[in-house]
């Protein structure tokens, strides 16, 4: 996890910073955790070596060799101690290591999609103020709802109780920002709940107690349960270098960048690991041939096809892979990032964010997408590679590249590429996705030429600290 002061980057999520689709949720309604007692801090099961645990209370005063930690705190298991009740771990924010007791710690859960999970659990949609004062029964002060307003579309009613009545706010949606009484202003429902949750200011009472929704869960409660919400106050903001959604599940692996965390502030965030270099496309453009030489390309793209080939064996689909997705690090190591397409659905995705020149014919024309689309756009990424990050298609427009593509044509092989690395270019290029090669044989195939180029083949293996990409699930 990213500590103070920490250097990460962040993936902005679309369509929360809207009224609609609020970001923030207000720090009181997390679920609160408390130390477990001694009879019950022994875990179920020892734990492996790479693990994620958090940590489930506080430790500030540590004896020599032990780790310091505060509640909720993130740590990767580096070894168990012979004494089974203690671990040496690794602190995400502070980079120390130590050791800690098994009954501090529980594993950090893996993000999976469910669709009852709500940023704003409180927000019933479009019910009358009848059936806003029946879900507020019975009377508690500071219970509150919000709802669509029926007799003014587009505005909002915050409802809350008070004095054993319910009473009414209208919300009025003016230039874009949200307001009661046109005072103070809001960007969106959870500043506005936030904001009232710390003083009542032009309302009755503060709001206390979210009425949920039936059937909904607090994404933030949820969140913070499986560890994976993070404090905005221990995190430097840089700039933000794209937009995606937000699902997927753990994965570990040395190519693929790193999930640290969300934040929920002023948008839904996801904290990535800073990879200092840059993209791919402008490494090798800035660079050249005078810098990089074939060797090191067939290096990236052996990291590239190991990474897809570990997102293949999960049946995760990236959508968007392209040479300006993937980030150098500092020690020149490719990881696939970047997951501005991914969606939990395989079809209905609007046809003109798709990439054209990367895209296979059969998910511009049919919206099916599936690992073998991915191995086609890895094939462009070839060539991006092996051109030094040229464009590809050089010259011809989007509608020609789909024209020519559709009748049979492939690019030529780019200056300098070596001839097996063209051929598995068409490999990928086969009209037929079932003929296209799974990433498994790509980085074999790769790796072979690397070896034959007289450098040693990296594993690609799977990283102890962990990396979590959110992209979409093959059916």
């Amino acid at each position: 996890m990213a500590g103070r002061g920490s250097v990460v980057s962040l993936l902005a999520l679309p369509g929360h910073d809207s009224a609609k689709e609020p970001p923030q949720v207000s720090s009181r309604f997390l679920r609160a955790w408390h130390p477990l007692p001694i009879s019950a801090r022994m875990p179920a099961r020892r734990w492996a070596p790479g693990t994620q645990c958090i940590t489930k209370c506080e430790h500030t005063r540590p004896k020599p060799g032990e780790l310091a930690f505060r509640k909720g705190d993130v740590v990767t298991i580096l070894e168990a101690c012979e004494s089974k009740s203690w671990y040496r771990a690794k602190h995400h924010a502070s980079g120390q290591e130590g050791l800690l007791a098994a009954g501090a710690l529980r594993e950090r859960e893996a993000l999976s999609a469910d669709p009852k999970l709500s940023l704003m659990p409180w927000f019933h949609g479009k019910i009358s103020g009848q059936e806003a004062v029946q879900q507020l029964q019975p009377p508690e002060d500071g219970l509150f709802l919000v709802r669509e307003s029926v007799r003014h579309p587009g505005d909002y009613v915050l409802c809350v109780s008070f004095g054993r009545e319910v009473i009414h706010y209208r919300v009025l949606h003016r230039d874009g920002h949200l307001t009661i009484d046109e005072v103070v202003c809001f960007c969106n429902l959870m500043d506005m709940v936030e904001h009232y949750s710390k003083e009542k200011g032009a309302i009755c009472t503060k709001l206390v107690t979210p009425k949920r929704k039936q059937g909904t869960k607090s994404a933030e409660e949820e969140l913070a349960k499986a560890g994976w919400l993070l404090n905005l106050q221990h995190l430097t903001l840089g700039a933000q270098i794209g937009e995606g959604e937000f699902g997927g599940g753990k994965m570990q692996h040395k190519n693929l960048v790193r999930l640290l965390g969300v934040i929920l502030h002023q948008g839904l965030y996801i904290v990535m690991e800073h990879v200092s270099k840059g993209n791919l496309v402008n490494f090798l453009r800035t660079r050249g041939r005078a810098l990089v030489n074939t060797a090191q390309l067939l290096q990236f793209s052996l990291h590239v096809a190991e990474g897809m080939e570990y997102l293949e064996s999960k049946k995760l689909v990236h959508r968007d892979l392209a040479a300006r997705n993937i980030l150098v690090s500092e020690d020149l190591v490719a990881k696939v990032s970047d997951f501005g397409l991914a969606k939990a659905e395989r079809k209905g995705l609007d046809s003109s964010r798709l990439p054209v020149k990367w895209t296979a014919p059969e998910a511009l024309k049919h919206g099916k997408f599936s690992s073998k689309s991915d191995v086609w756009s890895f094939g462009v990424l070839l060539w991006e590679v092996f051109s030094y990050g040229r464009a590809p298609y050089p010259k011809m427009s989007l509608k020609a590249v789909s024209e020519a593509v559709e009748k049979g044509y492939r690019m030529e092989a780019p200056e300098g590429c070596p001839g097996p690395i063209h051929t598995l270019m068409g490999s990928c290029w086969e009209a037929e996705p079932s003929r296209r090669p799974p990433f498994r044989k790509l980085a074999e195939k790769l790796a072979r030429e690397l070896r034959s180029a007289g450098t040693p083949a990296s594993t690609g293996g799977q990283e102890a600290d962990g990396s979590t990409s959110p992209c979409t699930q093959e059916p």
